[in-house]
């Protein structure tokens, strides 16, 4: 292998190296693409998620999973119902770590 073709192969890993340090998404990765909907059926609601900022995603995220399908909906958490939403399940963690 010619000198050139080392100095290459050196670059190459060199710059792999070191790009293994910087994150590749600057804003994290969300779950939620887009704002999410407004609201959903109380009745088709199965389960609800609510995801808080992290180094992950800077943004609150309400995942809403479905009776039907089990699909998974984001509700917009700037609407009523995720505000509401989000409010009963601050509670209910208060009350389960209250009673410890």
């Amino acid at each position: 292998m010619s000198v050139k073709g080392m100095a290459i192969v050196l670059a190459v890993i060199f710059c792999a190296t070191i790009a293994q340090g910087f994150p590749m998404f600057k804003g994290g990765r969300c779950l939620c693409i887009g704002p999410g909907v407004k609201a959903v059926k109380v009745a088709d609601i199965e389960k609800v998620s609510v995801i808080y900022p992290s180094n992950n995603c800077d943004k609150i995220e309400v995942i809403i999973t479905l009776k039907t399908h089990k699909r998974q909906r984001c509700l917009n958490p700037r609407s009523k119902q995720a505000n509401i939403i989000i409010k009963k399940v601050e509670r209910m963690n208060f009350l389960k770590y209250k009673n410890i």
